[in-house]
């Protein structure tokens, strides 16, 4: 059952080591899937239906190693999805990725919609940051109690929320000056590398991904 899960942690660890990026990867994978690890592990390895071998009772709840088994197999997955996951955001640059997927006619309406998406999270919580220090100078309690900090949510979120809107629309009409709309293919002056190595793997694992879907549909990663 294993099988699956372990593959791709194969496949993630190695381009980790490769990038350099394996600490980040484990770190930023780890506290992310922690909170459902938790909830995953305890409630399989005590309430797991149809478990027999007794490993620890704690009253009424029992422990079972068919429980843990199964956790342990959640686990796996969890961490191969949130790992590739991660790994992406950890080695491609938005920029980038939006450059080569206008470069391979992909529409540059539907790479800006990319790139935002991505870049969204971080720039949000960038200007959160900035917006927290400047209140506190301000004299904005926001350490303390947590009725305090509960307080000084309200300044803290309102200047977040417009000025992401404001920062949309001045995007918007800073796309609109350069044309973004103007029909017609748009001229690159500049494409990410792409060495012979990067097209192998691609192709690489192209190909591999029927082998995978057909051996897990016969049961031999099973």
């Amino acid at each position: 059952m294993l099988g699956p899960a372990i593959l791709v942690l194969i496949a993630v660890v190695i381009p980790a080591l490769v990038a350099g990026v394996l600490s980040r990867l484990l770190r930023t994978s780890l506290l992310l899937t922690l909170p459902i690890a938790v909830s995953v592990l305890l409630v399989n390895v005590f309430f797991f239906p149809g478990g027999r071998t007794e490993l620890l009772r704690i009253g009424p709840i029992v422990a079972t190693a068919e429980g843990l088994g199964f956790a342990i197999e959640i686990l796996a997955r969890i961490l191969a999805i949130s790992g590739a996951i991660t790994l992406f955001y950890l080695v491609t640059r938005p920029a980038e990725l939006v450059l080569d997927l206008e470069r391979r006619g992909v529409s540059p309406q539907l790479g800006f919609v990319a790139n935002a998406s991505v870049q969204t999270v971080p720039a949000m919580v960038e200007r959160a940051g900035a917006i927290t220090a400047a209140q506190r100078a301000r004299g904005l309690d926001t350490e303390g109690s947590v009725w305090r900090r509960a307080r000084g949510i309200v300044p803290i979120v309102g200047p977040v929320i417009l000025g992401s809107i404001a920062e949309v629309e001045e995007r918007t009409m800073a796309l609109e000056a350069r044309g973004f709309t103007r029909p017609g293919r748009r001229t690159l002056l500049w494409a990410p590398d792409d060495s012979g190595l990067q097209r192998l793997a691609r192709w690489f694992l192209l190909l591999a991904l029927p082998v995978l879907a057909a051996a897990r549909a016969t049961g031999w990663l099973s």
